[in-house]
């Protein structure tokens, strides 16, 4: 039975979020899907039809028929599908070895970030590499932008970098961007906090590979989400500050 372009990415915006490449990846699933006899009388124009997308919410059917049509070109272009007779297409011999792209189980797992409540950084530069499934350069990267906003919001220099940053910034009591107002204990644990997830998750992906698993990279971009708003909270009490 053949499955829908829905069934596969179920948000539109997850749907188009993606690469013309990770887009032909969702396409090439639902031609496998289809009987023998609808593969034999599939071509570009049908394919762009209403009826592929049209259970979808209405207001996203323009783009959405934008991507997917980005998609059956970039299969064109790559070789997994090539035109015969009377303009119907048909998988060759390199789309028909391709029965399940490895991605398309990114595209499943990609509702398990929760996009809205990440930090702004997050959103704009980490989602979409967890979303192609690149699980460990997502990670790096957002402990990599922890890291960069510390040393702007703390103003040090450019080679100040890592755990030794993270305890200058947050040292109690005079580090740029320790909470004067807290506790010496709470200073010292946010310190040990910063320093222990930059050693954690950054340092290690910096000097080797490291492969991580879509839930344990969520819970890792989300804890550096949070420490991004940690250092925006921080930002902003040293511009009010007389």
């Amino acid at each position: 039975m053949a499955v829908s372009i829905i069934s596969l990415v179920p948000e539109a915006k997850n749907l188009l979020a993606l690469e013309p490449e990770e887009v032909a990846g969702v396409i090439l699933t639902y031609i496998h899907s289809l009987s023998q006899s609808e593969k034999t009388q599939l071509n570009r124009h049908n394919f762009g039809l209403r009826h592929t997308y049209e259970e979808y919410p209405e207001s996203y059917h323009e783009k959405i028929a934008e991507v997917l049509m980005e998609g059956w070109l970039w299969l064109e272009r790559e070789g997994f599908i090539a035109p015969k007779a009377g303009d119907w297409y048909f998988l060759t011999r390199r789309g028909a070895k391709a029965t399940q792209p490895d991605s398309i189980d990114a595209y499943i797992k990609s509702n398990l970030l929760p996009k809205k409540q990440l930090h702004p950084l997050i959103s704009q530069k980490v989602w979409a590499t967890f979303l192609r499934g690149d699980y460990d350069t997502a990670v790096f990267q957002t402990f990599k932008e922890v890291e960069v906003s510390v040393r702007s919001a703390g103003g040090f220099k450019p080679e100040e970098v890592g755990t030794d940053l993270m305890r200058k910034a947050f040292a109690p009591p005079n580090g740029p961007l320790s909470d004067k107002d807290s506790p010496k204990a709470e200073q010292e644990a946010l310190a040990h906090l910063f320093a222990g997830a930059i050693g954690s998750y950054k340092n290690p992906h910096s000097h080797r590979a490291v492969s991580i698993e879509a839930e344990e990279a969520v819970e890792m971009i989300m804890l550096g989400s949070h420490l991004l708003k940690i250092v925006d909270s921080r930002k902003m009490k040293i511009n009010l500050d007389p």
